[in-house]
């Protein structure tokens, strides 16, 4: 059975362009899941009532893949989700259907390109930290706390001053003090 999911990203926007093309298609109106809100939002009710619906054999279709998740990562993880549970998904406008062995592939191209754009990324961020290590600087956050205030701290502490008061003459949380006291 055909399910169909639309997604539009603001009120602003209508949903009818993709619900009839989902209609011609061969979705029935009760089918039919919808959302009115950014991709990127990982809460999408509609969406996740259809997930709930889906069994093996049904085959999701979208206007397109870009309405379906919100990355490339996301789009993979559903449809290996799919894949799993035996469900299908079809794609109007990029003509992709994984119910057949073309549509496989090209999904697993887009895999493969993702994985790539990851590595690069990660390769990137890698080398521009040993650039600036070799440049003498150091990653990570600046610490709150360097030896001499460890020290404040700890004979504030050892004065009986409360908790609150030292966090709050020394400009820290209670888990920073905490950590710096060795508690």
């Amino acid at each position: 059975m055909f399910v169909g999911y639309a997604r539009v990203s603001t009120q602003d926007q209508n949903l009818d362009l993709q619900i009839d093309a989902l209609k011609k298609i061969g979705c029935e109106d009760r089918n039919i899941y919808q959302d009115t809100v950014s991709g990127s939002k990982s809460k999408r009710e509609g969406l996740n009532q259809m997930l709930e619906y889906l069994r093996p054999g049904d085959v999701v279709v979208v206007w397109k893949l870009d309405r379906l998740a919100r990355s490339l990562k996301h789009l993979i993880e559903l449809v290996g989700d799919f894949e799993a549970r035996g469900i299908g998904l079809k794609s109007i406008q990029e003509n992709i259907d994984t119910t057949t062995a073309s549509g496989k592939l090209f999904l697993h191209i887009f895999g493969a390109l993702a994985e790539f754009e990851r590595e690069l990324i990660r390769e990137r961020t890698l080398a521009g930290l040993k650039a600036a290590a070799n440049r003498g600087r150091k990653g990570g956050r600046p610490r709150l706390m360097d030896v001499s205030k460890i020290e404040q701290a700890k004979a504030l502490h050892s004065s009986q001053i409360p908790i609150a008061e030292i966090c709050k003459t020394l400009g820290v949380s209670k888990g920073t003090l905490y950590r710096g006291l060795g508690a």
